[in-house]
Protein backbone atom coordinates (compact mmCIF):
# COMPACT_ATOMS: atom_id res chain seq x y z
CA UNK A 1 0.00 0.00 0.00
CA UNK A 2 1.53 3.58 -0.78
CA UNK A 3 0.48 6.92 -0.75
CA UNK A 4 1.73 10.34 -1.94
CA UNK A 5 -0.76 11.99 -0.16
CA UNK A 6 -1.20 13.00 3.68
CA UNK A 7 -3.50 10.53 4.29
CA UNK A 8 -3.29 6.53 3.85
CA UNK A 9 -5.93 4.42 1.68
CA UNK A 10 -8.91 4.14 3.72
CA UNK A 11 -10.20 0.46 4.49
CA UNK A 12 -14.09 -0.31 5.14
CA UNK A 13 -15.75 -3.37 4.80
CA UNK A 14 -17.91 -2.91 1.70
CA UNK A 15 -21.51 -4.59 1.92
CA UNK A 16 -22.68 -4.90 -1.31
CA UNK A 17 -19.57 -6.95 -2.03
CA UNK A 18 -19.54 -8.86 1.15
CA UNK A 19 -15.48 -7.70 1.11
CA UNK A 20 -13.01 -5.88 2.72
CA UNK A 21 -12.72 -3.10 0.67
CA UNK A 22 -9.62 0.05 0.21
CA UNK A 23 -10.64 3.51 -1.09
CA UNK A 24 -8.30 5.61 -3.08
CA UNK A 25 -8.19 8.85 -2.42
CA UNK A 26 -5.71 11.62 -5.38
CA UNK A 27 -2.56 11.02 -4.98
CA UNK A 28 -2.50 7.79 -3.73
CA UNK A 29 -1.94 4.21 -5.13
CA UNK A 30 -2.49 0.32 -3.64
CA UNK A 31 -1.46 -3.15 -4.44
CA UNK A 32 -2.82 -5.78 -2.99
CA UNK A 33 -2.51 -9.78 -3.60
CA UNK A 34 -5.79 -10.72 -1.40
CA UNK A 35 -9.10 -10.96 -2.58
CA UNK A 36 -9.83 -7.01 -1.57
CA UNK A 37 -11.78 -4.23 -3.71
CA UNK A 38 -10.04 -1.34 -4.65
CA UNK A 39 -12.79 1.63 -5.17
CA UNK A 40 -12.16 5.45 -6.20
CA UNK A 41 -14.44 7.53 -7.56
CA UNK A 42 -12.64 10.08 -10.53
CA UNK A 43 -13.69 13.53 -11.94
CA UNK A 44 -11.06 15.00 -13.94
CA UNK A 45 -7.89 12.35 -12.37
CA UNK A 46 -7.16 8.99 -14.17
CA UNK A 47 -6.99 6.10 -12.40
CA UNK A 48 -4.59 2.96 -14.00
CA UNK A 49 -5.66 -1.15 -12.19
CA UNK A 50 -3.05 -3.26 -13.32
CA UNK A 51 -3.14 -6.46 -12.51
CA UNK A 52 -0.95 -10.17 -12.74
CA UNK A 53 -3.44 -12.62 -14.25
CA UNK A 54 -1.82 -15.47 -13.31
CA UNK A 55 -0.73 -14.52 -9.83
CA UNK A 56 -3.79 -12.11 -8.93
CA UNK A 57 -1.98 -9.43 -8.32
CA UNK A 58 -3.15 -5.78 -8.45
CA UNK A 59 -3.51 -2.57 -7.69
CA UNK A 60 -4.55 1.30 -8.15
CA UNK A 61 -3.72 4.35 -8.66
CA UNK A 62 -5.51 7.95 -8.81
CA UNK A 63 -3.32 10.95 -9.86
CA UNK A 64 -3.78 14.15 -12.21
CA UNK A 65 -1.10 16.02 -13.79
CA UNK A 66 -0.17 19.27 -12.35
CA UNK A 67 -0.70 22.25 -14.61
CA UNK A 68 2.62 23.10 -16.29
CA UNK A 69 2.38 26.28 -15.94
CA UNK A 70 1.43 26.39 -12.50
CA UNK A 71 5.08 23.77 -12.12
CA UNK A 72 7.46 26.74 -11.36
CA UNK A 73 10.87 25.28 -12.54
CA UNK A 74 13.69 26.36 -14.66
CA UNK A 75 13.57 22.90 -16.50
CA UNK A 76 10.23 22.81 -18.62
CA UNK A 77 7.07 23.23 -17.16
CA UNK A 78 5.37 20.40 -19.78
CA UNK A 79 8.32 18.20 -19.01
CA UNK A 80 7.99 18.26 -15.36
CA UNK A 81 4.36 17.58 -15.15
CA UNK A 82 4.28 14.79 -17.55
CA UNK A 83 7.35 13.98 -14.92
CA UNK A 84 4.76 13.68 -11.98
CA UNK A 85 2.62 11.30 -14.30
CA UNK A 86 5.62 8.90 -14.47
CA UNK A 87 6.12 8.83 -11.16
CA UNK A 88 2.91 7.83 -10.64
CA UNK A 89 2.84 5.17 -12.67
CA UNK A 90 5.98 3.47 -11.90
CA UNK A 91 5.75 4.00 -8.08
CA UNK A 92 2.57 1.23 -8.88
CA UNK A 93 4.16 -0.81 -11.12
CA UNK A 94 7.79 -0.83 -8.90
CA UNK A 95 5.17 -2.23 -5.93
CA UNK A 96 3.13 -5.07 -8.02
CA UNK A 97 6.38 -6.11 -9.41
CA UNK A 98 8.06 -6.26 -5.29
CA UNK A 99 4.21 -8.18 -4.51
CA UNK A 100 5.66 -10.91 -7.01
CA UNK A 101 3.98 -9.44 -10.59
CA UNK A 102 5.65 -10.12 -13.92
CA UNK A 103 6.01 -6.90 -15.68
CA UNK A 104 5.94 -9.06 -18.74
CA UNK A 105 2.69 -10.28 -17.76
CA UNK A 106 0.84 -6.73 -16.28
CA UNK A 107 -2.42 -5.75 -17.75
CA UNK A 108 -4.34 -2.34 -17.62
CA UNK A 109 -7.89 -0.83 -17.16
CA UNK A 110 -7.93 3.20 -17.23
CA UNK A 111 -10.46 5.09 -16.46
CA UNK A 112 -11.46 8.98 -15.27
CA UNK A 113 -10.05 12.25 -17.50
CA UNK A 114 -13.56 13.56 -17.35
CA UNK A 115 -15.04 17.47 -17.59
CA UNK A 116 -16.28 17.52 -13.88
CA UNK A 117 -14.60 20.61 -12.18
CA UNK A 118 -15.75 24.05 -13.55
CA UNK A 119 -12.41 25.95 -13.21
CA UNK A 120 -10.30 23.63 -14.96
CA UNK A 121 -12.75 22.45 -17.91
CA UNK A 122 -11.15 25.21 -20.13
CA UNK A 123 -8.05 23.61 -19.61
CA UNK A 124 -8.85 20.33 -20.79
CA UNK A 125 -6.71 18.64 -17.70
CA UNK A 126 -8.96 15.80 -17.82
CA UNK A 127 -8.25 15.29 -21.43
CA UNK A 128 -4.34 15.75 -20.38
CA UNK A 129 -4.24 12.72 -17.81
CA UNK A 130 -6.54 11.05 -20.02
CA UNK A 131 -4.00 10.89 -23.56
CA UNK A 132 -0.83 10.27 -20.52
CA UNK A 133 -1.83 7.61 -19.14
CA UNK A 134 -2.90 5.73 -22.84
CA UNK A 135 0.71 7.16 -24.16
CA UNK A 136 2.28 5.70 -20.91
CA UNK A 137 1.23 1.98 -21.34
CA UNK A 138 1.80 2.29 -24.85
CA UNK A 139 5.34 3.24 -24.26
CA UNK A 140 5.89 0.43 -21.79
CA UNK A 141 4.12 -2.36 -24.10
CA UNK A 142 1.54 -2.37 -20.52
CA UNK A 143 -1.75 -3.73 -23.10
CA UNK A 144 -4.93 -1.92 -22.04
CA UNK A 145 -7.28 -4.02 -22.15
CA UNK A 146 -10.18 -1.98 -21.28
CA UNK A 147 -10.82 2.19 -21.13
CA UNK A 148 -13.14 4.59 -20.14
CA UNK A 149 -11.79 8.21 -20.25
CA UNK A 150 -12.90 11.55 -20.66
CA UNK A 151 -16.55 12.70 -21.40
CA UNK A 152 -18.20 14.86 -18.90
CA UNK A 153 -19.25 12.88 -16.38
CA UNK A 154 -17.57 10.69 -12.89
CA UNK A 155 -16.94 7.47 -12.60
CA UNK A 156 -17.02 5.35 -9.29
CA UNK A 157 -14.94 2.31 -10.31
CA UNK A 158 -14.38 -1.23 -8.34
CA UNK A 159 -11.29 -2.69 -8.68
CA UNK A 160 -11.35 -6.62 -8.09
CA UNK A 161 -7.27 -7.21 -8.22
CA UNK A 162 -7.55 -11.04 -7.76
CA UNK A 163 -9.23 -10.99 -10.98
CA UNK A 164 -8.64 -8.03 -12.53
CA UNK A 165 -12.67 -7.26 -12.81
CA UNK A 166 -13.91 -4.08 -13.03
CA UNK A 167 -17.32 -2.72 -11.96
CA UNK A 168 -17.89 1.42 -13.64
CA UNK A 169 -20.75 3.61 -12.28
CA UNK A 170 -20.90 6.67 -14.29
CA UNK A 171 -21.81 9.76 -12.36
CA UNK A 172 -23.74 12.30 -14.54
CA UNK A 173 -25.36 14.20 -11.78
CA UNK A 174 -22.86 14.97 -8.07
CA UNK A 175 -24.86 15.05 -4.80
CA UNK A 176 -22.35 17.00 -3.64
CA UNK A 177 -18.90 18.71 -4.48
CA UNK A 178 -16.85 16.49 -2.69
CA UNK A 179 -14.85 15.09 -5.79
CA UNK A 180 -14.42 18.44 -7.12
CA UNK A 181 -12.96 19.76 -3.53
CA UNK A 182 -10.62 16.67 -3.56
CA UNK A 183 -9.50 16.82 -6.71
CA UNK A 184 -9.09 21.18 -6.49
CA UNK A 185 -7.26 20.81 -3.41
CA UNK A 186 -4.96 17.79 -4.52
CA UNK A 187 -4.16 19.87 -7.66
CA UNK A 188 -3.13 22.87 -5.55
CA UNK A 189 -0.82 20.33 -3.59
CA UNK A 190 0.67 19.57 -6.96
CA UNK A 191 1.12 23.61 -8.27
CA UNK A 192 2.67 23.98 -4.83
CA UNK A 193 5.70 20.61 -4.38
CA UNK A 194 8.69 20.60 -5.96
CA UNK A 195 8.83 17.35 -8.27
CA UNK A 196 12.20 15.47 -8.25
CA UNK A 197 13.91 12.87 -8.25
CA UNK A 198 13.06 9.32 -10.41
CA UNK A 199 11.53 6.63 -10.25
CA UNK A 200 13.48 3.13 -11.10
CA UNK A 201 12.05 -0.86 -10.86
CA UNK A 202 13.00 -2.19 -7.28
CA UNK A 203 14.31 1.17 -5.64
CA UNK A 204 12.49 2.92 -3.32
Amino acid sequence: MGSNHFEEPINYYDRRFKKDAIKILPGQYCVTSQDKILVTVLGSCVAACMFDPKLGIGGMNHFMLPDAREVLTEDNSDFMATKYGVHAMEMLINDLVKAGADKKRIKAKVFGGGKVVPSIVQQNIGEINAKFVMEFLDTENIPTLASDLCNSYARKIYFFPLTGDVLMKRIHKLNNATIIERESIHRRELSERSISGSVDLFEE
